[in-house]
Formats: C-alpha cells, structure tokens, sequence
C-alpha cells in the first residue's frame, strides 16, 4: 500500500539492506517513509554475499522467513595463499548464503506491503536542509519532504552532498591512479556468479598479489566468487579483466581451478571502480549514514552486510525515540554515533590489521603457515571480525 502525499516523516536514499531494514523498521512503528531508489528490483550488487549468523534473528524479525529458503549454513573456513597453501578452520558462530539479488529483493517487497513508498528509477538530485523544518529532496519524479533525511547510497557520494564523488559505472573500469597501498588506494571489486563443486557448507578466501577473492555457496544453486584487488593490477594489464585474472589471479593454483573450471552463469562480471576505504561518519549537512554511505568498511573487518543491517537497527531505535518526541536530532546524532563507535570500532581496527597480511606472496603465505599451528589464535581473529547475534 503506497501513500501519494508529498510529505513523509522520514526519506531514505538508496535501497540497499541497511537503507531497506530501516524503512522497514520505522513502518513497523507507523513512521512513514518514503525511498529513493535509482535502479528497479531484483538487481545484482558486488557484493561477498556471505552474511554473519549474527544477523539471521534481525533478518527474520523483519518479515522474511530464512528458513523457507533453504540456505547453505556456512561453518567452515579455507584460506589460500598465492604459493598454494590453505588454511582449514571451523567457524564458530558461521554464517549463510544468499545473493544480494535475492535478499535486497524479498526485503523491498516486504516493506512495500508494509507502507514504505518506493521510489525505483528515481535519482536524487538535490536536496535543501531547512534545518528543524527538515529537507526538501528534489529527484527524478518530484520534489518531497522530509522531516528526517537518511543516507544508505552505498560507496558513493552523491554529488549533491559535500565532496561528492561520480558513481562508479557498474561494468566500467577504475580511471585513477592507485595510491600508495593507504586508504587513498583506489580498489575495484569485481563480482560473478558461477556454479561449482565447493562444498555448501564451506567458505574459501584465496589471495593473490595485492588482492584476494572469496567463494562460497548462495541461492539458486550458484556460488558467489567475488574479489577485490587495487586499480593497478588492472591497468598493468591494459584495463582487461580477463587479462588480469589469467596474469595475476590464476597464478593462485585454487583460483585456477574456479576460472577453468567452473560454469559462469553470466560470462561478464559486474564490476565496481574507484572503491575507497574512507574515514568513517555517521552523520553529514544533517543526513544519518548508515551502510557503505557511512565510509565503505574492508571486508576484512568482518561482514559489511551484517555491519548495515546493526547499524540500521541502531538508528531506528534512536529515530523512534525522535519521532516519539522523547529526545532531539541533536541526541539522536550524538546518541547514534556513540552506539556506531561502540559496535564497529574493535571489528574495524581488525580488519585493518587482517587487510596488512592479505594480498602479499610471502607476507601472506608466512602469516596462514603459523596460524595453521596455533589454531586457538585463528580463532580469535576470526571471533575479532564477527558480532554477537541482534
């Protein structure tokens, strides 16, 4: 059921899992909400497209039953280093398997039936924060008010907001020159679907020099093998892709087996460019981030997806109590920000720790060979990039 008034309590831009739990969130709450949304559903993301179990309890309390999905439970672990070595561990709490296609999908549906107005095809454009009067959003289909603005646009920053960036072209290639291996390094990830003889139960991360790649069991009967590596492995080898992959990320021999082997679903990738790994915030000119929006978060700090969908139940909470009129914006900010420190801070120093030992012939093969002997160490870095269940 959509609302055609001009008017709503909250505007999110960008339909992605943290911008969709939130929407749905605030409806469940009777706040109205109104999203804007630049492609339609279903649509495929780069994306690992594995999910922490910590978040399966908050996935089903949203409205989507899991279980009716029959999703590969992931508990165990390998990591390869270029030399050909792999590291095999048990994950503890785990995780499971779901493309983004899927998942972002069945959570706009349900909050559509919930009320949320969804605007698909529809860019933001500009916006204007008549600061305690809210925003007024201009974008591709009319111009709307809001009274609190959210920000879920993924790795981008639109150009309307302060030091806007030009989105990345889905199927381009990275134009920069890469840095010096500091969060100024400029990445791209790369992502497809393939069908393969890996287990479903299992993960696999396989490195190569200055990148690694993750493979592991979705829905639909395929596997997800997505990678990131830095823009120059790419225009070292003219900007081709499949160059790259034969020069660089075959010389993995696990890596091999997948690219020779396996059956591609789609023989293109989908491809993201000009990826940063930025100072994080959770708030700019007055608009809440949450997601990748908030400062896009290394992989290697554990699971990015289950990171948006916490910290879009964080803000909710702290919305409701807004709109509740039991606390000001100004609390809200302050509020939400202590809670984003609070639940990322440690998972985000690991992962940049984790992210120094990956991608590195030597460096990285010396780091799987020791911790392959001191399995309860293994354990607690991988413990370091997981939270508790929400």
């Amino acid at each position: 059921m959509e609302t055609q008034a001009k008017t709503y309590d909250c505007g999110i831009i960008g339909g992605g899992l943290a911008g969709l739990c939130l929407a749905i969130q605030l409806a469940d709450r009777g706040i109205s909400v109104i999203l804007f949304e630049k492609n339609q559903f279903p649509f495929h993301k780069v994306c690992g497209e594995y999910i922490s179990m910590e978040s399966w309890d908050f996935i089903k309390s949203l409205g989507l039953d899991l279980e009716s999905l029959c999703l590969p439970i992931i508990n165990k672990l390998g990591i390869s280093s270029e030399k050909g070595f792999l590291l095999e561990h048990s994950l503890q709490m785990g995780g499971f398997g779901i493309s983004r296609f899927s998942l972002d999908h069945a959570l706009s549906q349900i909050a559509s039936a919930k009320g949320v107005h969804i605007l698909e095809h529809c860019r933001v454009n500009g916006l204007q924060n008549n600061d305690r009067d809210g925003f007024e959003v201009k974008s591709a289909l009319g111009n709307f008010h809001v009274n609190i603005l959210c920000g879920s646009y993924g790795k981008y920053t639109p150009q309307f907001l302060p030091h806007g960036m030009p989105h990345g072209m889905p199927h381009g290639v990275p134009h920069e020159t890469p840095g010096d291996g500091s969060e100024n390094t400029n990445y791209i990830g790369v992502k497809y679907h393939i069908k393969t003889d890996l287990a479903p139960n299992r993960i696999e991360l396989h490195n190569f020099k200055d990148g690694y790649c993750g493979v592991s069991k979705v829905d639909q009967d395929w596997h997800c093998l997505c990678y990131l590596t830095t823009s120059r492995n790419l225009l070292e080898n003219g900007k081709d892709i499949q160059a790259m992959e034969a020069n660089v990320l075959h010389r993995n021999p696990f890596l091999k087996h997948y690219f020779t082997r396996a059956e591609f679903v789609n023989p293109k990738p989908l491809v993201i460019s000009n990826v940063h790994f930025s100072k994080k915030q959770t708030q700019t000119e007055g608009v809440f981030l949450l997601g990748d929006a908030a400062g896009s978060i290394t992989p290697l700090c554990g699971n990015g997806m289950s990171m948006g969908m916490r910290a879009s139940k964080i803000l909710a909470g702290e919305l409701i109590g807004y709109f509740q009129k039991k606390q000001t914006k100004e609390a809200v900010a302050a509020r939400y920000k202590k809670a984003w420190d609070n639940a990322f801070g440690r998972r985000i120093t690991a992962g940049y720790y984790l992210q120094g030992l990956f991608g590195k012939r030597i460096t990285t093969d010396l780091a799987l060979r020791t911790l392959d002997k001191f399995p309860a160490l293994t354990n607690k870095l991988v413990s370091l990039t997981h939270g508790d269940r929400f």
